[in-house]
């Protein structure tokens, strides 16, 4: 049996774990309130717990992980780097000229390209779902003022 090196995402789900326990314990020192009415320490509350949960998995999921990264050397990721950067760029653009949809799209499916595991295919779907999320979350529930789909500049 092989030996679990322990690696970045053991420290980073750590970390993780020690700033959401922060923002539980200093959001449940103030007034919680009800869901129609929310207190001030509502928010700290849920996203410190939160925070705690994804630690966790990110924790464990750092203990139990392989260490792949001996097996393929040290390649840069540099397409991963300029997947993410190009597609905030997408965002930021499309977003200004044509909506929040075409925007919310090419963010997810440019920056899931830089994954080498993800398909063509498994990126189109990921960002459709994602669209839908936004569209859900940001345009219907918190009504922000960014247009679903507009053709032309500001």
């Amino acid at each position: 049996m092989k030996l679990c090196r322990i690696n970045k995402d053991y420290y980073g789900g750590a970390l993780m774990i020690f700033i959401g326990l922060g923002a539980l314990l200093e959001g449940i020192s103030y007034q919680m309130g009800t869901l129609a009415r929310i207190g001030s320490g509502f928010m700290p509350t849920v996203v410190g717990a939160l925070l705690v949960i994804v630690g966790l998995l990110i924790t464990i999921g750092g203990l139990s992980r392989q260490a792949a990264d001996e097996q393929s050397g040290s390649r840069s990721e540099w397409r991963g780097w300029l997947c993410i950067l190009g597609g905030i760029v997408a965002f930021i653009v499309l977003g200004t000229y044509t909506g929040l949809l075409p925007a919310s799209f090419a963010i997810v499916f440019i920056s899931a390209l830089g994954d080498r595991n993800n398909t063509i295919k498994g990126a189109i779907v990921l960002s459709l779902g994602m669209c839908f999320i936004a569209v859900v979350v940001f345009w219907w529930l918190l009504q922000l003022q960014f247009p679903l789909l507009k053709w032309g500049g500001l």
